[in-house]
């Protein structure tokens, strides 16, 4: 009887609840306006001969290498992040071979790592979610072929210094570390132009949070020349489809619509930490375009909550299961007059369950 391998059967499932996602979009860090108008006019414009054809990625390669300031064989695109991190693990783990990351974080992780076969170690975030350089150094063994580090971090919004991230690269120059700054419009600190000297440093982008782009999935990995020409046989040729490749480069010209996004989202991120703070409820400082607040001690409380939240339009998401997450929910940013609604209902929903004394609308 057909079997599937060992490796695939004992994987954890990752289930995302996107049925029934009807009100604002708080729940999956999205851009919670869209993406910008050119590149609804080059759909528009799509011809019945270019989704015809088969994709040629390596045009559009160019022209965001050149956008990010690299050279074009050092820059892969993908079918969103998770594709990255997918080819990664198929590049350089085997079974038996150790990855590292630092919990809580991005689920996937986990999965890739466990599906090629790899023994995955997991490293608790510090006090306050800081990241452990020390902690996570101490598991480097001779094993060690991959770690992953999302920075900033998903679901805490924290962010490690990209000297300690360097740190981490050389003190395991056997392994493949990925840096995955798919929140790096919302802090501006990246290692992209530190790499020089670090063979083994990937790093990730995407364009599905401020490009607001999630529906075509398209991710970049950035890595040494040598190493990406080692990855692109893993990939394929045609991983990303006709119609991403043809908006992509407007969404990279209209870097007007991007830093206005952005900039209402770092306001409406300043606004809610506030109202968190003087309300009482416990949060952290994010450094992306959500923040991780406590609304509970359990479980049952952050679910109650998140159904309070839908109840008034309001999408949140329960991350209560993640370690050292009990009771939180993590709630995505949006421009100024979502960010009123956000936090009429923050108030309501707070006052009814008796949270502190409710979230105040500055």
């Amino acid at each position: 009887m057909l079997s599937p391998r060992e490796a695939v059967r004992t994987l954890p499932s990752y289930h995302p609840p996107l049925a029934g996602r009807n009100g604002l979009r708080f729940d999956f860090n999205e851009n919670t306006v869209g993406c910008s108008p050119r590149v609804l006019e080059r759909l528009r414009r799509l011809s019945q001969e270019e989704l015809a054809r088969y994709p040629e990625r390596e045009p559009v390669e160019g022209i965001v290498a050149s956008f990010l300031g690299i050279a074009a064989p050092e820059l892969l695109l993908t079918n969103g992040v998770d594709e990255a991190i997918h080819v990664l693990c198929e590049t350089y783990l085997e079974s038996g071979d150790e990855a590292l990351i630092v919990v809580p974080t991005y689920s996937m992780y986990r999965i890739y790592m466990m599906a090629a076969g790899a023994r995955v170690v997991s490293v608790p975030a510090g006090k306050d979610f800081r990241f452990p350089t020390e902690d996570l150094s101490r598991q480097i063994t001779p094993r060690t072929r991959l770690i992953a580090i999302a920075n900033p971090n998903n679901p805490t919004g924290a962010i490690a210094p990209p000297e300690e991230l360097l740190t981490i690269a050389r003190s395991a120059p056997e392994a493949a570390v990925l840096v995955d700054e798919a929140y790096f419009e919302f802090c501006g600190q990246t290692v992209l132009s530190k790499r020089t000297g670090v063979p083994n440093l990937f790093v990730a982008r995407t364009f599905s949070k401020a490009y607001g782009l999630a529906g075509l999935r398209l991710g970049v990995l950035v890595g040494e020349a040598d190493q990406m020409r080692a990855i692109r046989r893993v990939s394929s040729p045609y991983n990303v489809n006709a119609v991403a490749l043809a908006c992509l480069p407007e969404a990279i010209a209209d870097q007007t619509y991007i830093r206005e996004y952005v900039s209402e989202v770092l306001k409406s991120r300043r606004r809610v930490e506030s109202a968190l703070e003087a309300s009482g409820v416990r949060f952290w400082p994010s450094q992306a375009n959500f923040v991780l607040a406590q609304v509970g001690q359990t479980k049952g409380d952050s679910a109650v909550f998140v159904e309070q939240m839908r109840r008034r339009g309001i999408l949140v998401r329960d991350r209560s299961s993640d370690p050292g997450c009990e009771g939180c929910v993590r709630i995505t940013l949006g421009p100024r007059d979502h960010a009123d609604r956000l936090l009429t209902a923050l108030r309501e929903t707070s006052e009814e369950l008796g949270i502190s004394q409710g979230v105040s609308q500055r």
